[in-house]
């Protein structure tokens, strides 16, 4: 199929991949939840802690990026959000710096069937925090699926924003379903803008099966992605 990479693998699950020869693309190494992310001050020594036991091994062992999220709103406004994220983020910077890991925030949906109160739904809100952070090891995990939902233009979006982005998400819209023909979002032209960025990292597959064939499916996926 020439898939070389896995993703969202935990740290217990690293091996497993290594053991038939996949890197693991993004970690996750329990920085946080999706709830339970960067914009609530209480969570940060715990996400700070995280990294700083887990990026040395991610780095030892090749995994390039590792995940955390901005957390859910709960009433708070977006500047409270950001700056609380600046800060977080600012103290993790080195140390995904020194080890040459890249820590990577997702943007999602927060609309009915998605993550209702994510804070992080927009790419001005993400953009603001990273820009801001100013680090080539803090950057976006850009989920094509959720920005197609919350503001489209996805690839005017990803072209500026390409910077500061540092792994890609696919899945068909409406339903996450497979990214064929029988959803709106029309993937080639997609996956070629994203290269005439000059990205060098990686896109994952991030969608639910329902052809009754997980792995035709997923076949068909990477060959529609195919450059």
């Amino acid at each position: 199929m020439g898939l070389t990479a896995m993703d969202l693998l935990t740290v217990e699950e690293w091996p497993v991949a290594h053991d038939h020869g996949l890197t693991v693309s993004c970690g996750d190494v329990a920085a946080g939840t999706i709830e339970d992310g960067l914009n609530e001050p209480s969570n940060h020594r715990g996400i700070i802690e995280a990294f700083e036991r887990h990026i040395p091994h991610a780095a030892s062992v090749e995994v390039p990026n590792v995940i955390c999220f901005f957390g859910n709103r709960r009433g708070m406004e977006n500047g409270v959000g950001i700056e609380n994220s600046i800060r977080c983020l600012a103290e993790c910077a080195p140390i995904a710096e020194s080890e040459g890991v890249t820590i990577l925030v997702e943007v999602l949906n927060s609309k009915p069937g998605g993550h209702v109160d994510y804070i992080g739904d927009r790419m001005d809100y993400a953009l603001e925090i990273i820009r801001a952070v100013d680090s080539p090891r803090v950057k976006i995990l850009y989920d094509i699926y959720h920005m197609q939902i919350m503001e489209g233009d996805i690839i005017r979006t990803l072209t500026d924003a390409s910077p500061w982005i540092g792994h890609y998400h696919t899945g068909g819209v409406p339903g996450r379903a497979e990214i064929d023909d029988s959803q709106e979002l029309n993937y080639p032209p997609i996956v070629q803008a994203i290269a005439d960025t000059g990205f060098e990292g990686f896109m994952a597959h991030e969608f639910i099966p329902r052809s009754g064939d997980p792995l035709r499916s997923l076949r068909e996926a990477v060959e529609l992605c195919a450059l």
